[in-house]
């Protein structure tokens, strides 16, 4: 066992400084968009009771949650007989009641029943916090990762995804990432299995829809025929998606096919007027209808929202959509919410492969003092606390070693500058400042220096 070499739980992770400082960066751009918008933190615990997470995710979800064994003797309260049947599942109760948080919308419906008379709706939310689950390991799926959402709750109105969308676009313009922004309605959706006759097939018609960009049409049409729609029904439907044009041309084209019947028409009633909103505020990065899009159907009730970088393929960056009953399952029935969550991991993926950190993510010290010491350490550390107070990442290395080993620590943590203060500076009471980069030297007065290194 001693020589056994630490580790962690799989599908878990360590970041390193210079992984976190990008991380922060991105967390940093969305948390100061949302608050932009008036959206208020909230954080919840990273353990809930189980009572609040089983059944909400449905049959596989409810596997995949992490459970918490009770303290002390969790089996003196379990039922003897349970215990030597070895059925985990009824056991799992008796011994677990708390659980890891498995997403953030659940807990936070939790948190608005639970804080309703403490909260004014429309109640708008953002919370970044990791969430867990005993999923199986492999690139891109982790059991240990973060989201970022962000919600409006005790409202129907569409200005609220206007705004959503808004803040997509914001975010992803200050990181650089070039997407494309696609939205549908779960009303649309259901208006096409109704314009063909199986209103009851709405789901396998969707989970076709959703493969067309992979396999094709004729792929579709295949795998629709096997799930059981006649050849003419998927004809229609096919006839139906193949729409054309700008944002406008497809809803008008859609009018004549899915208007007639009330899903229909409500769906596109609810793009038209979200697109008229988003028309009035021009956004800098794509947007489009999608009618491909369902995006957890079932859990969708209204508009849904996709976004996928247009330079790097890595699936969706962040995504979301209207839910008309979130609260409903802790009690409070009827708060309509509509709400976003960003990929933080995925984000992170596509701005490591396009090169897009800004420089001032790679670190955070700015200056590194050499230390020279006796009087001129101390003389050093006078001139690190004012640059300190001028608001300049700065720090000295800790003991008088060899000037090209303390040279090679500024060069290994990306530290930029380097602050020369030996006998003969502390004599003209002037510093030299070494631009790492380059090799360039100059020597600066306190003032002069801070002025320098703030610009």
């Amino acid at each position: 066992m001693g020589n056994q070499r630490p580790a962690i739980p799989k599908g878990t992770r360590d970041f390193l400084p210079a992984e976190m400082i990008r991380r922060k960066y991105i967390f940093k751009v969305i948390e100061e968009t949302y608050q932009r918008f008036g959206f208020l933190p909230i954080e919840t615990p990273a353990m809930e009771l189980m009572s609040s997470l089983t059944g909400k995710y449905g049959d596989e979800g409810d596997k995949l949650l992490f459970r918490i064994l009770n303290s002390g003797d969790y089996l003196s309260g379990a039922d003897a007989q349970l215990l030597q049947s070895g059925d985990a599942q009824r056991l799992a109760p008796q011994i677990s009641e708390k659980g890891l948080r498995y997403d953030l919308t659940v807990p936070f419906a939790r948190f608005v029943v639970q804080h309703r008379y403490e909260i004014s709706f429309p109640f708008r939310r953002y919370q970044i916090q990791p969430v867990w689950r005993a999923d199986r390991p492999q690139k891109g799926r982790y059991r240990e990762f973060f989201q970022c959402d962000g919600d409006v709750i005790g409202s129907d109105s569409l200005l609220n995804e206007a705004e959503l969308v808004q803040i997509i676009d914001g975010v992803f313009t200050q990181l650089g990432i070039r997407v494309s922004i696609r939205l549908n309605n779960r009303k649309v959706l259901a208006g096409i299995a109704e314009a063909i006759g199986r209103p009851d097939r709405l789901g396998t018609i969707t989970i076709g829809l959703d493969k067309l960009d992979k396999i094709g049409e004729e792929g579709v049409r295949g795998e629709l025929q096997d799930r059981g729609l006649s050849l003419a029904e998927v004809t229609s439907l096919l006839e139906i998606c193949r729409v054309q044009g700008d944002t406008a041309s497809r809803l008008e084209q859609l009018e004549k096919s899915i208007g007639s019947t009330a899903s229909g028409a409500r769906g596109l009633e609810e793009l038209r007027t979200l697109f008229g909103y988003l028309g009035d505020s021009p956004l800098n990065n794509a947007i489009e209808a999608d009618l491909t899009l369902a995006r957890g159907l079932d859990y969708y009730t209204g508009t849904i929202i996709e976004v996928v970088a247009l330079d790097h393929s890595l699936g969706s960056l962040c995504g979301g959509g209207r839910y008309d009953d979130l609260t409903g399952i802790f009690g409070l029935p009827g708060v309509s919410g509509v709400g976003i969550s960003f990929g933080a991991d995925r984000i992170y993926d596509v701005m490591d492969a396009l090169h897009l950190f800004p420089a001032a993510a790679a670190g955070h010290t700015r200056l590194l003092f050499l230390n020279f010491g006796g009087a001129e350490e101390r003389e050093s550390l006078r001139w690190l606390r004012q640059v300190r107070d001028a608001g300049i990442p700065a720090e000295i290395y800790p003991d008088p070693a060899k000037l090209k080993k303390q040279m090679a620590h500024a060069d290994a943590l990306g530290i930029p500058y380097v602050a020369i203060l030996g006998e003969a500076e502390r004599a003209s009471g002037r510093i030299t400042l070494k631009q790492m980069a380059s090799g360039e030297q100059h020597a600066f007065v306190l003032e002069a220096l801070i002025q320098h290194l703030s610009a």
